[in-house]
């Protein structure tokens, strides 16, 4: 139990936070100010992908299907967000973001696997 706990709670409080900062007008504008919107998307569900690719690995899962999976839920979590942010007053909904969020779910997914997959050849059991 604990494990499955140690699993899922790292993207589970990541999808919070993107939930939370999707939430807000103008959410951290320090950042967005100097960096593209683009990369800011592709950036954030790398990690969230990274995250559900960790989680469904320590579920059993095969790496082929524990990135398509990550891929996937990654994707349809970012569409879920684009439409909850046309009920936020002064965000929108762009279908190019969401296609930026797409991208970044198959870098992060990807990314862990091959992080992991090293750290295992080095004998890093820390994937």
């Amino acid at each position: 139990m604990l494990r499955r706990v140690g699993a899922w709670l790292p993207p589970i409080v990541y999808a919070i936070v993107i939930f939370h900062l999707s939430s807000e007008s103008d959410p951290l504008p320090q950042i967005t100010a100097i960096v593209w919107d683009k990369a800011l998307h592709t950036i954030e569900y790398a990690g969230f992908a990274a995250l559900l690719a960790r989680a469904f690995r320590l579920e059993g899962c095969r790496w082929a299907t524990a990135i398509m999976l990550a891929v996937t839920l990654a994707s349809v979590y970012a569409g879920s967000d684009e439409v909850h942010q046309l009920f936020v007053v002064g965000r929108d909904s762009d279908v190019r973001d969401w296609m930026a969020d797409v991208f970044g779910s198959t870098c992060g997914a990807f990314a862990y696997a091959g992080i992991a997959q090293w750290a295992r050849l080095l004998g890093l059991g820390v994937f």
